[in-house]
């Protein structure tokens, strides 16, 4: 962890942290339309290619199967496991709160009110890549069943030929039938626009790196997202009584999402940082 205690510095560091967005330049977007068009035109021809050129060079297939699930979620700690269950517990009892109903009244002979539905298929979108998210699974398809999303497809990237076995575990734990091994702006323009073998989708949720994120900027229009997520961030203002072991796992909660993250505390006490450093 880098301290800074200089004015100066300090003024340089947050002028850096206000471009990162626009640092990325335009060969992302360039990239990632190539992208878009090319599965928009192709299909699963154009999945396939992206898929061998990023992530695995033999790959053959896009869906996953009951058994493949099974046997790569079977790897998996089963105390960590137990630990995806406890949460999907409380993921559940909490989006539980969350339901809202249809009403109506009637005044002067007009029919008043709102319809809520869930809507009918849901793209979700766990990364894969240089880090793995099981929690990802939990938190966005739960919801979505919670909604009553008669449909969900997840796409999860396999580098190598590889994929998570805790988030293979998360997948199997909620019953999710419909998984591809692909990631990246393909994958999502796949869940946009719809290929021979997977059908389009009406919402697409879940996170991303910055290729992701901007394909889902690109595709909103044709397809609902659920927001335009930026590089992660948080701040956390401390002064010396505060656990360093507690700030840390704040910090790196953000941190292990890409390089682009910001992780900063803000503190008077130099020993503090000293610490808090120690502990990331």
């Amino acid at each position: 962890m880098r301290i800074i205690k200089k004015k100066k510095d300090i003024s340089e560091f947050l002028e850096k942290i206000r471009s990162r967005q626009t640092d990325t330049g335009q060969s992302v977007e360039n990239a990632v339309s190539k992208i878009l068009m090319d599965v928009r035109k192709d299909g699963d021809d154009a999945v396939l290619k992206y898929t061998r050129r990023f992530d695995h060079k033999k790959a053959r297939k896009l869906r996953l199967g009951a058994s493949e699930i099974t046997k790569l979620s079977d790897k998996a700690d089963p105390k960590v496991v137990k630990a995806l269950e406890f949460s999907a517990k409380r993921i559940r009892k909490f989006h539980k709160m969350q339901i809202s109903s249809s009403w109506f009244f009637t005044e002067k002979e007009a029919i008043l009110g709102q319809i809520i539905r869930p809507v009918g298929r849901v793209g979700v979108y766990v990364p894969g890549g240089k880090a793995a998210y099981p929690s990802t699974v939990l938190m966005n398809v739960i919801p979505a069943q919670i909604a009553g999303v008669k449909e969900i497809a997840l796409c999860v990237p396999a580098p190598g030929g590889e994929i998570n076995p805790y988030v293979m575990a998360a997948v199997k734990m909620l019953d999710v039938k419909e998984v591809y091994g692909i990631g990246g702006a393909q994958a999502i323009g796949a869940l946009a626009y719809g290929t021979k073998s997977i059908k389009r989708v009406d919402k697409i949720v879940g996170p991303g790196n910055i290729y992701v994120a901007t394909a889902k900027r690109m595709v909103f229009g044709s397809v609902d997202i659920d927001m335009i997520a930026g590089p992660s961030e948080i701040l956390i203002i401390a002064d010396q009584s505060a656990d360093a072991s507690f700030v840390a796992s704040d910090l790196l909660s953000q941190a292990e999402h890409d390089e682009l993250a910001s992780s900063i505390l803000v503190t008077n006490s130099r020993d503090l940082a000293d610490r808090v450093s120690e502990e990331v």
